[in-house]
């Protein structure tokens, strides 16, 4: 397993996104998982850096990696208030893109991209988990 420790991030997506993507061990999978892990890992990234931490203080974000036979894992931890993507109504795509209010569709990507994924709020932190099959 691969641990990696982002702090401070505030105002620091796209340089922990970077780092994420072109770790060795995420870099080094297929095309069709890697154009999921892209999607996934900027929003979530994104998400956190933005709203994690609304006082800026003590704002970190923990990443493992793990790799076995059939699935890539990745846990994003972070002290932020609590939140729960799993939780958010879809968003109404149904409506005009100038009528529909902004947030919700990045989730539904992930939530989408991902095979497994599973959230807890544990010992005050944030843990989401996504899986993904190796193809």
């Amino acid at each position: 397993m691969i641990r990696l420790h982002f702090q401070p991030i505030l105002g620091k997506s796209l340089e922990i996104i970077n780092a994420m993507l072109h770790h060795k061990e995420l870099a080094s999978v297929e095309e069709a998982l890697y154009n999921k892990l892209y999607v996934v890992v900027d929003e979530l990234v994104t998400n956190i850096v933005n709203y994690a931490y609304p006082d800026g203080k003590n704002d970190y974000l923990d990443v493992e990696i793990k790799h076995d036979e059939e699935l890539l894992t990745i846990r994003f931890r972070d002290g932020g208030i609590p939140f729960n993507p799993l939780e958010l109504a879809p968003p109404d795509i149904s409506l005009p893109m100038n009528q529909r209010p902004i947030g919700g569709l990045g989730i539904r990507l992930v939530i989408q991209k991902a095979d497994t994924i599973a959230y807890e709020y544990t010992d005050g932190e944030n843990v989401l988990t996504i899986s993904f099959k190796k193809q």
